[in-house]
């Protein structure tokens, strides 16, 4: 991505928490890129709402009656007429159709809660607790056409403490998923990335810790 400032699609089902922290970084001027428009497949999603709340366009795009790759048209023909670059997807809980994936080759970006390859899929949470490990966190990678699979952005380690369940283990790496998914995508707008296999190359000096 050589462009100076990226036009993001937000798509999301659920709190719609991380977009709250992307538009605080879009607003102070950090990230270099703006929300263009925020699209939920719930009335009531919380991503609607901070949309609102922060003055960007937001619309509930309704799935009843159509299937997955009818709905992924209707959502591609909002990002398209917003002129979005960049895909976001917030707690977004709809698998995404091959046509979609393919329209927006290497330019969708998803966050998981676990540091992938490990504990993909549902309840990443429980998965690092059963699994007895010391240390998740959060991943922000690449969407491709498998689930929690694609090039991996960037990582954000968490603690896992003795006496952890389920809430507070999600809690701490929810506040890790605030700071990681504006610096993941600050990084790649800026670093113009290329993709080798499963890597991702930065072609241009990207964010320091």
């Amino acid at each position: 991505m050589t462009i100076k400032t990226a036009k993001l699609g937000v798509i999301s089902s659920g709190r719609g928490e991380n977009l709250r922290y992307i538009l605080r970084a879009e607003r102070e001027g950090w990230l270099p890129g703006k929300v263009a428009v925020v699209l939920a497949d719930q009335p009531d999603a919380g991503a609607l709402r901070i949309a609102e709340e922060f003055s960007v366009c937001h619309e509930f795009v309704d799935p009843a009656g159509l299937t997955r790759l009818e709905y992924d048209r209707q959502l591609i023909d909002r990002l398209e007429k917003a002129g979005v670059d960049l895909v976001i997807l917030t707690g977004y809980m709809r698998i995404l159709s091959p046509d979609f994936v393919r329209h927006y080759k290497d330019r969708i970006l998803n966050i998981h809660p676990a540091l992938l390859p490990s504990f993909r899929g549902l309840d990443a949470f429980s998965q690092a607790l059963e699994w007895g490990v010391k240390w998740t966190g959060t991943t922000v990678h690449v969407v491709d056409e498998d689930v929690d699979h694609g090039p991996i952005v960037y990582q954000r380690p968490v603690p896992v403490w003795e006496g952890d369940d389920r809430e507070s283990l999600k809690a701490r790496i929810q506040r890790a998923e605030y700071k990681a998914y504006p610096r993941a995508i600050r990084m790649f707008i800026e670093g113009n990335p290329r993709f080798e296999g499963r890597r991702i190359v930065w072609q241009k000096e990207r964010l320091r810790e």
